[in-house]
């Protein structure tokens, strides 16, 4: 049988039960003693700036430059973050294949993780290590060629070889297609890890498949091992992103839900791209996050240690107030890109 996850504090120690566990998982356990938690920011964006070419997996920086990643995962705990990312989003073999570097899956993700461990058990307080997983970059059938086997094989030899490194708990975001994320799903329990699970959703709030926000907090909890929380990154806008919130709250589904939102709309400037969302802003998307019913807050693209440490200064300082009306989104943030949400 399924277990809902209560998202109110205190709750989340019922995901134990899911898995069999005489204890809950180090997320649960700090969801069950705060009210939000703040995640990290950009990994592209910030290793961009560090010097990270187009044409490199970011993932080989694990083995080739461990004090650049390292560097990546400090910024993120001195900046507050409760939880951090593995620098591993491409690391599944379809993704490395395309940079001949299939045979290294586990090399490179235990790396990302221990060096991740490393940084979180230094930090002095509490900090979780989510070992992320992105998408395959290939498409599942029937419309593509991927099977569900292939797919739960490649996300299961990375969930082992994050698990193996240190992570506190799987991290599978940007999924576009309800059929990778069971995929991916599976392979978290294969691995009998904890996990969380994202959909990217785009213009008109589908995900490039056509999945809607309804159907994905459907989806959660019809699965056997459902996840200790879900929700939205990337997408077109930190304003869409939580009107797709406020669809995961209104569905009634009481699992603890994440925001990850974009800082602001990039945009070409002398061959870079450039971000437009300014620390004040994502401070009050931080805040508005909160106010929707999120509990665990970060950011994604273009986000650095400065919009991270304006979220976390809000996030403290200012008072909960009401859950934000669809207009006042709007007005704080900049608008929809789209009429609608889900259409």
């Amino acid at each position: 049988m399924n277990m809902i996850i209560d998202s109110r504090p205190g709750a989340a120690l019922s995901h134990c039960r899911t898995r069999g566990l005489q204890t809950p998982d180090p997320l649960s356990q700090l969801l069950a003693r705060r009210d939000w938690l703040m995640a990290d920011g950009a990994t592209g964006t910030n290793l961009f700036n560090m010097g990270l070419t187009p044409n490199e997996a970011p993932e080989l920086w694990n083995s080739r430059h461990p004090d650049r990643v390292r560097r990546l995962y400090r910024d993120a705990v001195d900046s507050g973050a409760d939880l951090f990312l593995t620098n591993t989003f491409g690391g599944n073999a379809s993704r490395l294949g395309l940079r001949k570097a299939a045979d290294q899956v586990r090399d490179l993700n235990r790396a990302g993780a221990a060096l991740a461990r490393e940084v979180a058990d230094a930090a002095g307080r509490k900090v979780i290590v989510a070992g992320n997983i992105g998408p395959t970059g290939e498409i599942m059938a029937p419309v593509g060629s991927l099977s569900h086997a292939r797919a739960v094989e490649m996300f299961h030899e990375q969930a082992d070889a994050l698990k193996e490194g240190g992570a506190d708990v799987l991290w599978v975001e940007t999924i576009g297609c309800d059929r990778e994320f069971r995929a991916a799903a599976e392979a978290a329990r294969l691995a009998d890890m904890p996990w969380c699970g994202m959909m990217s959703f785009d213009t008109a709030g589908r995900t490039i498949m056509g999945v809607t926000s309804a159907q994905l907090s459907a989806l959660v909890e019809r699965l056997p091992n459902p996840p200790v929380a879900y929700g939205a990154n990337c997408g077109v806008g930190a304003a869409d992103l939580l009107r797709t919130v406020r669809d995961f709250v209104a569905s009634g589904n009481e699992r603890p839900i994440i925001a990850k939102g974009n800082a602001g709309v990039p945009r070409l400037e002398g061959g870079h791209l450039h971000y437009d969302g300014t620390p004040a802003i994502m401070a009050d998307y931080a805040c508005l996050a909160r106010d929707s019913g999120v509990r665990i807050i970060g950011g994604c693209c273009g986000t650095t240690p400065a919009h991270l440490r304006a979220m976390r200064e809000a996030l403290e300082s200012r008072a909960p107030g009401p859950r934000p009306s669809l207009e006042e989104i709007a007005e704080r943030l900049g608008g929809f890109s789209s009429l609608g949400d889900g259409f």
